[in-house]
């Protein structure tokens, strides 16, 4: 790529700036060629003429260079109006220089300064010329129109040009805002695929667990002690069952079937399979998703107390505050080591996925254990 590939186009608001200054020193200049010819000869008053058109000159020329946006660029402004009004009364051909100072004030001041400032140029411009007009012949009048004509042209091409240029970054802009949707797409299904195992983990997992569990108890006291054994293969063909309607749910739109026409408490109810729940408060309606994410929390933390913690005891308890809602799940089996299963790959992905549904709530889980101490799984979230 060459260098001048890599160079950024000028703006229009950087281009237009420059015109106006090329306007302000041709003009001056051609009122100074017009003045030394007017009058056949160089006299006295010509040379302090050329003094002041000097001084006038050098003062824009150090305006542009060194007055800085705000009150030095309104004083600079001011100065130049303050130095071109007597230039123009005592040498009408001059007023003409008012065509980029017009512009001049448009780009400094602000809307509620330049209107005044400009009516107050174009007012004594038309009076000097048309007193002098009155007086004598001169055909500095034609400067004007060339002059305005030239910058117009000029600036419109400009303006076209910063025109097409915002239509492309107005396509840039569309190609990006279409590659930033399409990241977003597949950062969705990225994160549906991690809810969608967290949903296996917590449900047809946890379930496929227990009636491997169960199906391995019945087959050791088939013998000894049958009637246990079919209590067991009972359970695993109820749990079969509920599987089958939870992965038949995931087909349809994945939302808990134990919350079908249920409140939170009865479904808390239904999965604890006789652990018991305790509700705390008053119940109210949560949103779907809520009462979702809480019955998959409350799942997980029995499927773990059930698999690992070999308690006597489980109890849940959903408790209902005015700006919160926290379930407990405690239990006084063997305990572990929370930093040891978060440092652990194999193991503790249960944990992780209650604490990612708390977080997807906005709320917080936390899990107080110790071998030999139980566990308590709390979670809370606002609604």
């Amino acid at each position: 790529m060459s260098v001048l590939s890599l160079r950024r186009p000028m703006t229009f608001e950087e281009g237009f700036p420059r015109v106006v200054h090329l306007g302000f020193y041709l003009t001056l200049a051609a009122c100074t060629v017009r003045m030394l010819s007017y009058g056949g000869g160089f006299s006295q008053l010509d040379a302090i003429r050329l003094v002041a058109v000097a001084a006038f000159c050098s003062l824009y020329a150090g305006g542009v260079a060194w007055a800085r946006p705000g009150w030095q660029q309104n004083a600079w402004v001011a100065a130049m109006i303050v130095a071109w009004t007597p230039l123009t009364l005592t040498t009408p051909c001059f007023s003409w220089s008012a065509i980029p100072l017009f512009f001049l004030v448009l780009i400094v001041l602000p809307m509620r300064l330049a209107v005044p400032v400009v009516g107050y140029l174009a007012a004594v411009a038309a009076v000097v010329g048309e007193f002098h007009a009155r007086t004598n012949w001169d055909p500095a009048p034609l400067i004007a129109p060339i002059a305005i004509a030239m910058m117009s042209m000029f600036n419109y091409r400009r303006l076209h040009h910063e025109n097409v240029r915002r239509q492309e970054l107005i396509e840039d802009l569309m190609r990006a805002r279409e590659e930033l949707a399409e990241s977003e797409r597949a950062a969705g299904v990225l994160q549906e695929r991690v809810r969608l195992s967290r949903e296996i983990h917590d449900t047809l997992a946890q379930g496929l667990s227990s009636m491997h569990m169960l199906l391995n108890a019945a087959d050791q006291e088939w013998d000894t002690a049958p009637d246990k054994a079919r209590a067991h293969v009972r359970q695993a063909a109820l749990a079969a069952r509920e599987n089958l309607a939870e992965a038949r749910r995931f087909v349809r739109d994945l939302a808990p079937p134990a919350l079908d026409e249920r409140s939170l408490p009865e479904a808390l109810r239904k999965v604890a399979g006789g652990v018991p729940v305790r509700v705390e408060g008053v119940p109210r309606m949560l949103d779907d998703a809520v009462e979702g994410e809480l019955l998959r929390i409350a799942q997980g933390a029995l499927a773990n107390a059930a698999q690992h913690a070999h308690a006597d005891h489980v109890v849940v308890t959903l408790t209902y505050l005015p700006d919160t809602i926290t379930l407990d799940v405690m239990d006084d089996g063997i305990g572990f080591d929370p930093g040891r299963v978060r440092s652990c790959h194999e193991r503790g992905y249960g944990l992780r996925a209650i604490r990612q549904r708390a977080q997807a709530l906005g709320g917080t889980a936390t899990v107080d254990s110790a071998p030999g101490e139980g566990t308590v799984v709390a979670v809370k979230v606002f609604a």
